[in-house]
């Protein structure tokens, strides 16, 4: 019997995942020459070389989302691909319809999705790091809002409701943290509040998101920003978004800057949405117990290394939201 994926070192779940790779990519008509890892995360990234092009596939490992979420997040990014000047890649479909290959694997105990799309030029840019980047970013936002609120809206159920703090995902914060008091304190009024800023936002229009805009998931190229990874994608209020990626924004010397600029940015596209500034702070400190409760549910073997680690800094962040009102990655040596 083989070894569970989650009991394998690093090294080992690359090459699995790598094997994987590489049996998905005659569904998309590819004939690999090369196929070097890009990331190693929640889900694992391949730069897949064809004597034509050169391809993103992506295996799938830890995603929740279900096989019908995974093909309408790949037809709104074609669709974007088609319909705006948006820098996105663009999906590559298998052979015989869909965006979607299933690929088994022993280890894992199921058949992992697999997809696949062109490549963008570019380095990953990490961190957004200057205020031309944050007003682009704004306006990209708001061009995909612009987009989203047009494209078959009668599809839009196919994505899943971004509501609640956990987005609907099993929670496994609450029990992680029971052995400490302080902690569990913490991490339940947080809850508390966060849940109430999610129900001020119940009645609100919603509309397909990113929901994960940060630097991770984006490119600067010859001045442009491009954007990847619709792996988180939801229906939710606009306002979500801004509150996301405020969250990545929150982690240097200088956070009003860059966040008054991704608003700069998406104002001259849209209508900034209008949401009272404590539940606000709700929803980017929400993102916090999101990546929390992840980082638990995690097969990956790096990331279950830093879950416990990530927790107490989970607990020094609420602390700080909470004597002063502002949620921030920053915490300040005690």
């Amino acid at each position: 019997m083989p070894t569970a994926y989650r009991d394998l070192d690093e090294l080992s779940q690359v090459e699995l995942l790598h094997d994987v790779a590489e049996r998905a990519a005659p569904f998309f008509g590819l004939a690999p020459t090369a196929v070097d890892l890009v990331l190693h995360g929640f889900n694992t990234t391949f730069r897949v070389q064809t004597p034509e092009a050169t391809v993103a596939v992506r295996v799938n490992t830890n995603s929740l989302s279900s096989a019908a979420t995974v093909q309408a997040q790949q037809a709104w990014q074609h669709a974007i691909r088609r319909d705006t000047e948006v820098l996105v890649p663009d999906p590559l479909t298998v052979l015989g319809g869909g965006y979607l290959a299933l690929v088994g694997s022993p280890e894992l105990g199921r058949e992992v999705m697999v997809t696949a799309s062109s490549w963008l030029a570019g380095d990953d840019l990490g961190t957004v790091s200057t205020l031309e980047q944050c007003r682009a970013l704004g306006l990209l936002m708001a061009e995909l809002h612009e987009h989203a609120e047009s494209w078959e809206t009668e599809g839009h159920d196919r994505f899943p409701r971004l509501a609640g703090t956990l987005f609907g995902d099993p929670d496994l914060l609450t029990s992680a943290v029971a052995s400490d008091p302080g902690l569990a304190a913490l991490v339940a009024e947080a809850g508390r509040r966060c849940g109430a800023a999610f129900d001020l936002l119940a009645g609100q229009p919603a509309i397909p998101l990113h929901a994960d805009l940060h630097g991770g998931n984006l490119k600067w190229h010859d001045g442009r920003l491009a954007v990847f990874d619709f792996d988180d994608s939801g229906l939710g209020p606009p306002v979500l978004d801004l509150a996301i990626c405020a969250f990545y924004l929150r982690g240097g010397d200088d956070e009003q800057g860059p966040e008054a600029a991704v608003r700069e940015g998406y104002a001259t596209r849209r209508p900034l949405p209008d949401l009272p500034a404590e539940a606000f702070e709700a929803l980017v400190a929400a993102r916090q117990l999101l990546l929390a409760n992840s980082i638990l549910a995690s097969t990956t073997a790096g990331q279950q290394a830093e879950a416990a680690a990530y927790l107490q800094i989970t607990g020094e962040r609420l602390r700080q939201w909470f004597d002063t009102g502002r949620f921030t990655r920053v915490v300040p040596s005690r």
